[in-house]
């Protein structure tokens, strides 16, 4: 049957260790995971913390730091922002079918709510209310994403650090700039009440759920998890030093390569990206330890794709 959980807690580290537990242990029909952080930058699974985020600041004022298994970019949340995930075996899973749930459910509010892109849901005006990202394994498929309804846009825009190229090609002058609050569109949204109208949407699509709390759950690993989601070397992703380093915004996204060289040999290879692909982005390092930049760009150039992209970008740079 399938299922709609929610939870109380508003901690991070706890809702992402929750979360992929639920994926992991994922058997039966599709799943809607509702949940909220609280005062927090959450950044994708292969991001450089210190370069998407004003960590220090961030620590500083009492928010937490998290990472997650997707790829995409930081996005910061607190109580005014309603996350869900869906999780479904590979052959219900349908990106399209989920995001009709999540624009069908503010479309009930009286707001003109449009898919845009891969992973964006914007307003009518072009604003970004709900970014979202993806997850698969052999089995098993992971969508979830934001929904902002009452976020400190102050905060939002002191924490999160997007490069300049990246708001050029969303033909803004600010992150702040390019999203919006559903509240400022609507009266009668709430986080509660767009919560009640995203279960009933889920059960109109889906048909009827068993609804849940994640209190009544026995997660088998979920300390483990939750220590795993809350380390530093988890969150912080510590970088290392390094020798050279390349940056630029490519067709995928953008992408920050850090290596370090011992007589023209790759001996160390950082990759941060803000691809949506985050298995792409983990196979890069293999291409480059123990080559020199030019054999590199050969290996990735025969590889084709995304892969060739790079190797003309790195080409250029170099």
């Amino acid at each position: 049957m399938n299922r709609i959980i929610t939870t109380k807690s508003i901690d991070p580290h706890i809702n992402l260790a929750t979360e992929e537990l639920l994926f992991e242990a994922h058997k039966g029909d599709i799943l809607l995971f509702l949940w909220q952080n609280a005062h927090t930058v959450v950044i994708g699974r292969n991001q450089n913390a210190y370069r998407e985020c004003r960590t220090e600041l961030l620590f500083n004022e009492g928010g937490k730091l998290a990472r997650r298994s997707t790829g995409g970019g930081a996005v910061y949340h607190d109580l005014g922002n309603l996350n869900f995930t869906f999780i479904a075996k590979a052959d219900t899973y349908d990106v399209a079918r989920q995001l009709k749930v999540i624009a069908k459910a503010v479309q009930g509010f009286g707001i003109a709510a449009e898919i845009s892109g891969r992973n964006d849901i914007i307003t009518e005006g072009g604003a970004k209310f709900s970014g979202n990202a993806f997850k698969k394994d052999r089995t098993t498929c992971m969508h979830h994403g934001t929904i902002l309804i009452d976020v400190d846009m102050n905060r939002l825009s002191r924490y999160l650090v997007p490069s300049k190229e990246k708001l050029a090609s969303k033909g803004v002058s600010s992150v702040r700039a390019r999203v919006c609050n559903l509240s400022s569109l609507s009266g009668d949204i709430s986080v509660s009440s767009m919560k009640e109208a995203l279960m009933a949407e889920f059960q109109r699509e889906y048909g009827e759920a068993l609804f849940t709390d994640t209190d009544e759950l026995k997660l088998l690993g979920l300390d483990k998890a939750f220590l795993r989601h809350s380390s530093n070397e988890w969150c912080l992703g510590g970088t290392r030093p390094y020798d050279i380093e390349l940056t630029g915004r490519l067709t995928f996204g953008e992408l920050q390569l850090r290596f370090t060289t011992d007589q023209g040999i790759i001996t160390d290879a950082q990759v941060f990206s803000d691809a949506m692909d985050e298995t792409f982005i983990q196979k890069l390092p293999k291409f480059f330890i123990g080559n020199s930049i030019h054999l590199a760009c050969d290996s990735l150039k025969a590889a084709g794709g995304d892969f060739n992209e790079i190797s003309s970008f790195i080409a250029d740079m170099i």
